[in-house]
């Protein structure tokens, strides 16, 4: 049953939908607004959950069919039990089936940390589904596999990625309440918006059965990681920039201060997205939706040609 979710404005929010995005995969997710209005699909990282968006939906309904879900292997969605089971492929798959059982041809697809990644790669490999695309804090995978590989700065910031890939980390991360999860928005820039009523939400999301594997099974998955002694991660791979050159509109909104993904993933970012704007947020961090939700809300507006919205984020 659809219930409800608080959202202090004239849209609310509302979850506890599922929709079929592939044979045997259900997703969960919350929208707010006109389900016959073109539709804006917004994609949560790691390690958040639907809800990461709920205070900045509401901002979008007067134009959009607002939806949110959550991404497999989160929350309430389907966790399928194998790493294979969280391979690009399928996770692109995911959202392009989203976009079809929610009765649409295509969406303005917004996005942040591996949503992100995710985004990237379905404006990549479906542009037809994706009209505009909107990314906060999340790497294009060409200059994120050169970091990668080369930049002593970025294998540094991304070490964790290689901690998570590890058997057991899942286990690790439920330990003393879920303190080292918390860590990654408190070490992060989390103090300020990680109140109770946050961290209760969060938790609920953290405790559904096998959401953490699932969580932490995304790294496994990819290719894109440090090398370590006996992988060589996003070393090994051979990216053909044309191949993955991003073909629509494209807003990038960027926290100067996210320490675990660096500016130095910008450069020649316009060379791969022709159309592409770029805005840097000096004094927000990778949590940059949380902290400055306004400033958010308001730079994508512009982007998509709206004027000040009737539900302004809180």
């Amino acid at each position: 049953m659809s219930a409800p979710v608080p959202s202090g404005g004239a849209f609310p929010v509302v979850a506890g939908r599922f929709a079929e995005v592939q044979p045997g995969v259900r997703l969960h997710y919350a929208s707010c607004g006109d389900a016959s209005k073109p539709l804006m699909l917004m994609l949560h990282g790691f390690p958040e959950f639907w809800g990461a968006w709920r205070h900045v939906m509401p901002a979008f309904a007067d134009a959009f069919h607002v939806v949110a879900p959550d991404l497999r292997g989160y929350n309430l969605s389907d966790k399928p039990a194998e790493v294979a089971d969280y391979r690009p492929g399928k996770l692109i798959a995911d959202v392009a089936g989203l976009v079809r059982a929610l009765g649409h041809e295509r969406c303005v697809l917004v996005a942040h940390d591996w949503g992100g990644a995710i985004a990237w790669s379905v404006a990549i490999a479906h542009p037809e589904i994706v009209e505009r695309l909107v990314i906060l804090n999340a790497p294009h995978p060409v200059p994120f596999a050169k970091a990668l590989a080369s930049d002593p700065a970025q294998i540094q910031a991304s070490q964790y990625m290689n901690w998570l890939r590890r058997p057991g980390s899942e286990a690790l991360l439920a330990e003393d309440g879920f303190r080292r999860l918390e860590g990654f928005f408190l070490k992060l820039g989390g103090q300020a918006w990680f109140d109770e009523t946050t961290r209760e939400a969060y938790h609920a999301a953290w405790s559904q059965p096998g959401a953490l594997t699932g969580g932490v099974n995304w790294y496994r998955a990819s290719p894109l990681h440090p090398a370590t002694e006996s992988e060589q991660g996003a070393a090994r791979l051979v990216l053909d920039p044309q191949a993955f050159v991003v073909r629509m509109p494209t807003l990038v909104v960027w926290g100067d201060g996210d320490t675990a993904l660096l500016p130095v993933l910008l450069e020649g970012l316009d060379a791969l997205v022709p159309e592409l704007r770029i805005v840097r947020l000096p004094e927000a961090t990778h949590w940059l939706v949380h902290e400055q939700p306004a400033r958010v809300v308001s730079e994508i507006r512009a982007f998509l040609g709206l004027g000040p919205g009737a539900n302004d984020a809180a």
